[in-house]
C-alpha cells in the first residue's frame, strides 16, 4: 500500500457533532471550545451551520459563535450554508469557506432539505457563484454516496452525476459522505476509482461515519487511493438527525492516532486536543465514544 507524508485532517464536531444533540449547548461554551480547537494545530475548523433554526434548533446561535471565536491565524473557519440568506449570514459572521451540502439519494434529499435534487443543484450553483464573488472557498457535501437510509443502494452513476454538477458550479473541494456508515473499503476503493477518473484526489475528501466500526478502515482504503483529506468529529461526536442510527464521524483524535502512528503527518497535538475533548465531554454530560479519549482519561492525565 502506497501512503501519503501528510493529510489535512477538517474538524466538523462544531457543527456536525453538535447539530445532534438533544441538550443545548450554551453559546459561550461552543465559542469556548472551538478557541481550545483553534490552539491543537488544527488548520480547519467547521464551526456551525446557517440553517433556519427550526430545523437544526442545537445551532440558533450560529451567528453569535461565528463573531464571538477567536481567529487563529492559520486556520480555515467554515460553515454550512444551505441558501443566499444562510451565506449572508455567514459572510457577516467572517466564514473563510462556505460548505454547500445536498444527498446523492432523492429520498434523503427531500428528508433533510424539503426539496428535490434538481432544485437543490439550482440553489447551490447561485450560492456557489456568489461565494466565489466575495472570495471565499467553497466546499461541497454529497451525502449518502455509499448507502441511504431511506433508499439503500445508491448507483454510482447518480454520484459521478452529481459530483460533475458540483465541480461544475465551481466548487473547490468535494467532502463524500458515508452518512450511514454503511461503507466498507471495497466500496471505498470501487467508488473512489470511478471518481478519480474524473476529478483530481486533492480535490476530493471523505467523511466516513462510524455507525459499524468501519471509518478506520475505510480512511486506509482511501489513503492508498490518493485521498488526503478527512472529515473528523472531536470525540466521535455527530450523526444525522435524517438518517436514523447513524453514529458520529470517526472520532478526530482516533484518526490522528492512526495517522501518526503509521508516520503521516498530521500538525495536530494530541497533549492539546484531547483536553479540549474532554471538556466538551462535560457540557454535553454524556461519554463520546472515542477510543483515545477513554485511554486519556484512564491515564489520570485528564
Amino acid at each position: 500500500m502506497k501512503f501519503p507524508k501528510n493529510v489535512r485532517v477538517k474538524e466538523v464536531g462544531p457543527r456536525d457533532g453538535l447539530q445532534n444533540e438533544p441538550h443545548w449547548i450554551e453559546t459561550e461554551d461552543k465559542i469556548a471550545w472551538i478557541n481550545m480547537l483553534s490552539q491543537t494545530g488544527l488548520s480547519y475548523i467547521e464551526i456551525t451551520s446557517f440553517v433556519h433554526p427550526k430545523w437544526i434548533p442545537a445551532l440558533s446561535d450560529a451567528l453569535e459563535v461565528a463573531k464571538g471565536i477567536k481567529r487563529a491565524e492559520g486556520v480555515t473557519y467554515a460553515a454550512l450554508v444551505p441558501n443566499q440568506l444562510g451565506l449572508e449570514k455567514g459572510l457577516e459572521g467572517g466564514i473563510n469557506e462556505a460548505c454547500i451540502f445536498m444527498s446523492a439519494s432523492e429520498t434523503h434529499n427531500q428528508k433533510n432539505l424539503n426539496k428535490s435534487i434538481d432544485h437543490t443543484a439550482h440553489l447551490l450553483s447561485q450560492v456557489t457563484r456568489e461565494a466565489k464573488q466575495e472570495k471565499l472557498t467553497v466546499r461541497a457535501y454529497l451525502s449518502t454516496v455509499f448507502g441511504c437510509p431511506y433508499e439503500k443502494d445508491v448507483p454510482i452513476e447518480q454520484v459521478i452525476r452529481l459530483s460533475e454538477t458540483l465541480f461544475e458550479f465551481g466548487i473547490d473541494e468535494l467532502s463524500l459522505g458515508d452518512t450511514i456508515g454503511a461503507a466498507n473499503p471495497v466500496q471505498v476503493i470501487s467508488v473512489l476509482e470511478a471518481l478519480l477518473k474524473r476529478f483530481p484526489a486533492k480535490n476530493i475528501a471523505m467523511h466516513f461515519h462510524d455507525t459499524r466500526g468501519t471509518a478506520l478502515a475505510n480512511m486506509i482504503a482511501a489513503l492508498d487511493m490518493g485521498i488526503t483529506a478527512f472529515d473528523t468529529s472531536s470525540g466521535g461526536l455527530g450523526g444525522c438527525p435524517y438518517a436514523p442510527g447513524s453514529a458520529g464521524n470517526a472520532a478526530t483524535e482516533d484518526a490522528i492516532y492512526m495517522f501518526e502512528q503509521m508516520g503521516i503527518k498530521t500538525g495536530v497535538e494530541q497533549q492539546t486536543l484531547l483536553p479540549a475533548i474532554q471538556w466538551i465531554e462535560n457540557k454535553i454530560g454524556k461519554a463520546l465514544p472515542s477510543r483515545n479519549l477513554q485511554v486519556f482519561k484512564s491515564s489520570g492525565l485528564c
